[in-house]
């Protein structure tokens, strides 16, 4: 079958990007700011708003909204792997909270080593992150705010936080200050979730 993807000027994608083999890489502090510097640096070059965003250890979930007469969202992301990639840790963990610990060590069982496929190490690339992303085009109002809830509520979830207002990578902080969501939002699953995984 072949594989499409859907193509809008100036529309809202949500997007899950996932880490190679589901290392936690993104558990070490200096790989999130990483990341942020990375959609920075593309941003300024190729503009989109973000709406949402959550960075969990092994995987990203967020919605971005596209300019008028612009669907490219495919380079984007390839030139923020890309930038990611060049200068971040894969190896053993830094310094972590004990829940993240904890949460890579039961996950994943994570291993000290950058292991790379015969075709990667062919193409000189690292293993960092899975080659391929899921996005879903959002259709209206509803169903972007869906999306935006099972974002913010994603640390709860895995576990990672009580509410997500504990969560430090997050847009949720943000959202509230626009008056979004109440601080209290979260302490537990909305029902219009309850049936969404993108993991």
């Amino acid at each position: 079958m072949e594989y499409r993807r859907a193509w809008r000027p100036g529309g809202w994608y949500f997007f899950t990007l996932v880490t190679y083999k589901r290392l936690p890489i993104l558990t070490v502090p200096e790989n999130v700011s990483r990341l942020r510097m990375s959609f920075h640096h593309v941003m300024q070059k190729r503009p989109f708003e973000i709406d949402g965003i959550v960075v969990l250890p092994d995987h990203v979930h967020c919605i971005w909204r596209l300019p008028e007469e612009d669907a490219d969202f495919a380079t984007r992301w390839r030139l923020i792997k890309h930038f990611f990639s060049r200068s971040c840790f894969v190896g053993k963990m830094g310094k972590a909270s004990p829940a993240l610990v904890e949460w890579a060590d039961h996950a994943h069982q994570t291993t000290a080593d950058e292991k790379q496929s015969n075709s990667r190490k062919g193409k000189r690339e690292r293993a960092v992150w899975q080659r391929r992303y899921w996005e879903h085009l959002i259709r209206n109002e509803e169903d972007w705010r869906r999306h935006m809830d099972y974002i913010h509520y994603n640390p709860v979830r895995h576990g990672l936080a009580s509410v997500p207002a504990e969560w430090p990578y997050s847009s949720f902080k943000q959202c509230v200050e626009k008056g979004w969501y109440s601080v209290e939002w979260g302490s537990s699953e909305p029902k219009t979730i309850a049936e969404m995984d993108f993991e």
